[in-house]
């Protein structure tokens, strides 16, 4: 009885709310509605990865050949296909959380560059990649994640605003250990440690190149103040010249030949209906 006592004080208190505060569950509402749609550009990147891969498991082919070779022009379109391309289940896994994190912040901090900045870090790490990395296929998005990583982080240095700052620091606490994957791992020699490191140089540069793209909520508000003409103080001039217990009495004693000042006006104004009558 006591939870269900509960559950119907806490429904009838929520109700009250919203039809107290309509506003609230409007804001709430268009909250909800504008981070489910900001959803769908992570999730088909997503679906794009994971179908890849299936269609390997499923089909028995292997699709690496369709990634990124260095120099040859045979891999020159791997730099479209690679980011969705994956060597087995286990690459796959370890890229889909980040990029799915990535793109949604992307998605929803973001909003006027996200698109251009992902496909311009996924483009041209891919073309760095196929100019100067060992003659190997590449494939994965890893390069993308740590391109992400990058512009993210290095949008709080360059906007320099409180967002991006505090998103910058997220991402340094949260991703600061990728980067040990920009430096050559000799018992790892199948991972491309260049996709990392040119997608990590591209995202910077990314990041510099639409660090002046000014979100909706990093416009400058006007100034209340901007057009303050008065000339009367916010603070008397005395606030701090003067005691509190000095302030009081001050204080007192205007009031008190208000008051006596007010006796006066009625004892004059009592006298000339007197005269008059």
């Amino acid at each position: 009885m006591k939870k269900w006592h509960l559950s119907h004080y806490l429904a009838e208190h929520t109700a009250r709310c919203l039809r107290y505060y309509p506003q609230s569950s409007q804001i709430l509402d268009s909250t909800t509605k504008t981070f489910i749609r900001n959803l769908k550009f992570p999730l088909i990147i997503l679906a794009l990865m994971w179908s890849a891969e299936l269609y390997e498991y499923f089909m028995q082919v292997r699709l690496t050949r369709w990634g990124i070779f260095p120099r040859h022009w045979d891999g020159f379109l791997g730099i479209i296909r690679a980011p969705f391309l994956h060597s087995d289940w286990g690459h796959l896994l370890s890229n889909s959380a980040p990029m799915l994190v990535l793109t949604t912040i992307m998605i929803n901090f973001y909003r006027r560059v996200a698109i251009p900045a992902f496909f311009t870090i996924m483009i041209l790490t891919g073309f760095v990649v196929w100019l100067f990395a060992r003659e190997s296929y590449h494939v994965g998005a890893s390069g993308v994640v740590y391109g992400l990583i990058a512009f993210v982080f290095w949008s709080g240095v360059f906007r320099r605003n409180t967002k991006s700052i505090v998103l910058a620091l997220l991402i340094a606490m949260v991703y600061g250990s990728f980067f040990q994957g920009i430096i050559p791992q000799p018992a790892e020699e199948h991972v491309s440690w260049e996709s990392h490191l040119y997608g990590a140089l591209v995202g910077i540069f990314t990041a510099f190149l639409f660090k002046n793209a000014i979100e909706k909520n990093e416009e400058p508000r006007p100034n209340p103040w901007a057009n303050e003409t008065s000339d009367t103080p916010f603070l008397p001039a005395d606030v701090f010249q003067m005691t509190r217990r000095e302030r009081y009495l001050a204080e007192q004693a205007r009031l008190e030949a208000e008051r006596l000042r007010q006796a006066e006006l009625r004892q004059l104004r009592d006298d000339n209906i007197s005269t008059t009558l």
